[in-house]
């Protein structure tokens, strides 16, 4: 039997054709989306068509795709405006209104297992509700990207899974169901949602016969692709950065640090969000006049300390913490130590530190690290690698480059097909095990706390 997993993010879609039985690739294809932070969802549509030839290979299908979009139909199920993405920040200020309005952010917390930022589906609603209230009044029913995808595939009624669902501000992981007031006071009325899914339930038939499963975000299908277990915690090096962990029990974090996910399984996906992560590299390559890779042999050249230079690496205002307005510091110069081999160190310790502190709220709200995995684009350096294991505190593996999402995806059609109590246990991916020495951890004790003092005395 062949199973296929669909990711569709915000660059393109990605499907992966598996065998059920072990998760062997035995093909795969992409397509790519427009750019920007708003798109139609015809658009993720037709993008999916260029690889329907793959698709209609697969005897069960999943979708995997980017969290929190709004899109919003009327009562004809047509799009009333072009879905609002993730990374569109247009609703922070609605974001801060709701969070002051209803009850502050422990309130939010404790029902919704997150306080919204204008990631967050519901402050996109707020947002149209103030500058578009034709649209919002047209709008009938609220999806997710996935829930769109799955519906045109094939769902039977609008459908959604409790990962995908408990980043919408709307629903809680605690209780599992909507918070139907707080979508009312963003939007103004109640709108249709859809049904919440058990994780490998069967909610359809595409077109050409395959069993449809009800799907879930993209941080809860890399999860699911990287098979990840108790005190797994997964650091992924992308444009921006997160750190998540599987969980037995919600997390809610009033600080508004740590996100209280659900994940596709059942359980639960506390997740932290940076703004800058692998563009850190870019920039500080920049700097040093060369490559990733030339940056990576530059650092590794370099004495642990980078020479008493301290990066601060909030080059473009940061997530976590929550300081939008500020930008990067370089710390501790002079003529002595201003070489691009210490700038090369100082930039890869400032990313570790940064992705350090992220997973620190984790363990704040119970997650106990076992290992850490290393995945996305960051994670291809050597002196992240090599760097990893001293600054973040515990051995570091670092799984062979794939498409996590599209495979987790994979993974719960299969999962659905086999109408078992748990996924199918597919082989961990090919990795390397990375560990820190005495005098390496040592020396990462110092550069966290430089980095902290830092990091505390900044204003911003």
């Amino acid at each position: 039997m062949l199973v296929a997993g669909i990711d569709s993010s915000t660059q393109s879609v990605k499907v992966l054709l598996c065998r059920a039985e072990d998760g062997t690739v035995v093909d795969a294809a992409a397509a790519p989306h427009p750019d920007g932070t708003e798109c139609h969802p015809e658009r993720w549509w037709e993008a999916l068509n260029r690889v329907r030839d793959l698709l209609e290979r697969a005897d069960a299908v999943a979708v995997a795709a980017q969290q929190h979009g709004m899109v919003a139909l009327d009562e004809a199920g047509e799009p009333v405006r072009p879905a609002l993405l993730w990374n569109d920040t247009r609703s922070a200020p609605q974001a801060k209104a709701l969070v002051r309005e209803l009850g502050g952010p422990e309130t939010w917390a404790e029902r919704t297992g997150s306080v919204p930022l204008a990631s967050f589906t519901v402050t996109k609603l707020r947002w149209m509700a103030e500058n578009e209230p034709g649209n919002a009044r047209r709008t009938a029913s609220v999806m997710l990207p996935h829930d769109w995808l799955t519906l045109r595939l094939g769902a039977e009624a609008p459908v959604t899974d409790r990962g995908d669902a408990s980043g919408t501000g709307y629903w809680s992981p605690a209780e599992g169901r909507y918070l139907p007031e707080l979508v009312t006071a963003a939007l103004g009325h109640e709108p249709a949602l859809p049904r919440v899914a058990g994780p490998a339930e069967t909610v359809g038939e595409t077109p050409w016969g395959a069993r449809l499963a009800p799907g879930t975000g993209d941080n809860m299908g890399a999860a699911l692709g990287l098979g990840l277990g108790a005190g797994d915690v997964v650091i992924s090096i992308g444009t921006s950065g997160t750190a998540f962990a599987v969980a037995p029990s919600p997390a809610a974090d009033p600080g508004g640090f740590v996100a209280g996910f659900a994940d596709a399984t059942g359980r639960y996906l506390p997740l932290v969000c940076t703004l800058n992560a692998a563009r850190v590299l870019g920039a500080a390559a920049d700097l040093a006049g060369t490559d990733l890779d030339g940056l990576s042999a530059l650092a590794l050249a370099a004495a642990p300390g980078a020479g008493g230079l301290t990066l601060l690496p909030y080059l473009d205002g940061e997530r976590t913490p929550d300081r939008p307005g500020a930008t990067g510091v370089l710390a501790g110069i002079t003529t002595s130590n201003a070489t691009r081999e210490n700038l090369a160190r100082a930039a890869v310790e400032a990313l570790l530190c940064s992705l350090a502190d992220a997973a620190g709220y984790l363990a704040a709200q119970g997650v106990r690290p076992r290992r850490t995995l290393l995945i996305g684009g960051g994670a291809r350096s050597a002196a992240v690698r090599a760097l990893a294991p001293a600054i973040l505190g515990t051995p570091v593996t670092v799984p062979e480059p794939a498409e996590y999402v599209a495979l987790g995806a994979a993974r719960q059609a299969a999962w659905a097909a086999a109408g078992t109590p748990e996924p199918p246990a597919w082989p961990a991916p090919p990795a390397t095990e990375h560990e820190a020495d005495r005098a390496a951890a040592e020396a990462a004790a110092g550069i966290r706390a430089r980095y902290a003092a830092l990091r505390d005395g900044t204003p911003g």
